[in-house]
């Protein structure tokens, strides 16, 4: 400390003056050592809190050299301290990202800080990792920034779910839109391949001709069917017939290794020319009355591909499937009576009123399925969820009612809102001309008001007590072709912010829209949302 400190018997001789120092300079010294031990005991729980967090916290230079690396950065990334310390932290980015860094470390040098980006990164053992970071400048003692501390959070696993979900949805509402076999079967095959992570799948199924006579066909997802051809169907071996009769589930992390494989002629295992196969998941498609439609396959060239959840994700995909193929074969059958009867309202009728039930089961399915497979999902995804198969459910309670040959918009619009209007009538306003609305089109409206009402409720001008909506319509012409003409206008809400990101609603009525060719424009006004649609008729 630079303080000279005298004996006590020297302090004595030189009288009280020099005690009363003697005794400040001791004070002083120990209370120097009170906040260093203070300061000690401070940086080791620091320490202790980032070695015990959940995240992975790492710190870099401005060079981006990793200059300290946490025990959940190593759990995360696979790296141990020794092996990534002094490295770049390039190492942990896809080479396609790597311009992503010097945007950050610009944010950094001008002292921003970076919240909740998500993006991309690559461990050790080359899996990519969806994550969530967060930057912050470090200082050193003159306020000059020297470096960062990043956090990141392993968000794999909530996209998964998010995907799975939005799936779920998409294979829902092809199913319930479409009753033609061959166009179902490919797109639920499509989206299981896409969903469980293979490199290829296939939909085998049985269907039957005018005649009554049994056959098979297939649909195919990431290879060329010019690579099943030459190959020909398969049969009921000791490892397809569990799929083909219905018995169960077959996944395997690698199949070859499985005691079943390899024990028919005349392959005895893999075909020549056959697409490799390590990972595979084969999954029954039954219909309701317990008859086997056929099955869904997946393979993958590296071992251990297929999840417990991708699992459960296609076996709740194959119970639509089953669904679907029943509405489609109804379908099929309806049409062939009305060949042979001749009689063309009758079985309208008939193949209408069959379609309701079966759309009814189709929904209730869906809704049933998705609630087992998300059980584990947060309640207010899983209310959302329903939310949706409700409003269709009743999109499509209207279009029966009026034999599925169109909606009014009047009606599509009180159907919508119906929900909402619990205590809030006065608080919503429905006016517009009458326009009838062919079916896909009324199911569109349905499910776009629906997210805007359900926005409303959870943020906008529906969510107090005094806040209004009011939905107008109108018809134009675009490029000579009608179109309707949607204004959506909240007021007396809190105040609207836009958000730094779009939700799944948002996300939902964008592609909607332009899978039909449609627009949205959405304006957060100091007032409240203004929203205005195009919908093509």
């Amino acid at each position: 400390m630079g303080v000279s400190v005298s004996t006590t018997a020297e302090a004595a001789a030189a009288g009280p003056s020099l005690l009363a120092v003697n005794d400040f300079a001791r004070l002083a010294v120990a209370e120097e050592m009170a906040d260093q031990r203070d300061l000690f005991h401070m940086l080791h729980h620091m320490a202790a809190i980032v070695e015990s967090s959940e995240d992975a916290i790492i710190s870099k230079n401005l060079d981006g050299i990793i200059q300290s690396w946490n025990a959940a950065a190593q759990r995360m990334f696979g790296y141990t301290a020794a092996e990534i310390v002094g490295k770049p932290v390039l190492t942990l980015i896809p080479e396609e990202r790597h311009q992503e860094e010097d945007t950050i470390l610009a944010a950094l040098r001008r002292g921003e800080r970076i919240d909740h980006f998500e993006t991309v990164r690559r461990a050790k053992d080359g899996r990519l990792l969806e994550v969530s970071l967060t930057v912050s400048p470090i200082k050193d003692g003159t306020g000059r920034i020297i470096g960062a501390s990043k956090i990141a959070r392993d968000i794999s696993e909530e996209k998964r779910a998010h995907r799975q979900l939005e799936i779920l949805h998409r294979v829902s509402r092809e199913i319930s839109r479409d009753l033609n076999l061959e166009r179902v079967v490919q797109s639920v095959t499509d989206l299981a391949t896409e969903a469980c992570g293979a490199r290829f799948g296939a939909l085998f199924y049985n269907v039957m001709d005018e005649r009554g006579e049994s056959f098979q066909l297939y649909s195919l997802s990431g290879a060329s069917r010019e690579s099943f051809e030459k190959l020909g169907m398969p049969r009921n071996t000791a490892l397809f017939e569990l799929t083909f009769c219905g018995k169960g589930i077959v996944r395997s992390g690698d199949i070859r290794q499985d005691p079943r494989y390899g024990k028919s002629a005349p392959h005895f295992g893999m075909p020549e020319g056959h697409l490799p196969v390590v990972s595979y998941l084969a999954v029954p498609v039954i219909s309701a009355d317990g008859s086997v439609h056929g099955g869904l396959f997946f393979g993958h060239d590296q071992p251990d591909r297929f999840t417990e959840n991708a699992q459960s994700l296609i076996a709740a995909i194959a119970s639509q499937a089953a669904v679907a193929m029943d509405n489609a074969r109804l379908h099929r059958s309806a049409q062939l009576e009305i060949v042979h009867r001749r009689k063309a309202e009758d079985s309208k009728e008939l193949l209408l009123n069959e379609i309701k039930h079966r759309v009814k089961n189709t929904l209730g399915t869906v809704l049933a399925m998705a609630t087992q497979t998300f059980r584990q999902a947060p309640v207010e995804e899983r209310k959302a969820f329903s939310a949706r198969i409700q409003a269709l459910a009743e999109a499509h309670e209207g279009l029966s009612q009026r034999s599925w040959e169109s909606a009014t918009m009047a009606d599509t619009a009180e159907r919508a809102m119906r929900p909402f209007m619990d205590g809030r009538e006065q608080r919503v306003a429905l006016a517009g001309p009458h326009a009838e609305l062919r079916p896909n089109t009324a199911l569109l409206v349905s499910m776009l008001l629906h997210e805007l009402a359900t926005n409303a409720v959870k943020y906008g001008s529906l969510s107090n007590l005094s806040g209004t909506v009011d939905l107008r319509w109108r018809l134009d012409q675009q490029n000579g072709k009608p179109v309707l003409l949607l204004d959506w206008r909240e007021a007396g809400g809190p105040p609207v912010i836009e958000p730094s990101r779009k939700g799944f609603g948002s996300k939902l009525i964008e592609r909607a829209l332009k899978g039909e060719n449609g627009a949205a424009e959405m304006r957060f006004l100091s007032g409240g949302l203004e929203g205005f649609l195009r919908v093509p008729l």
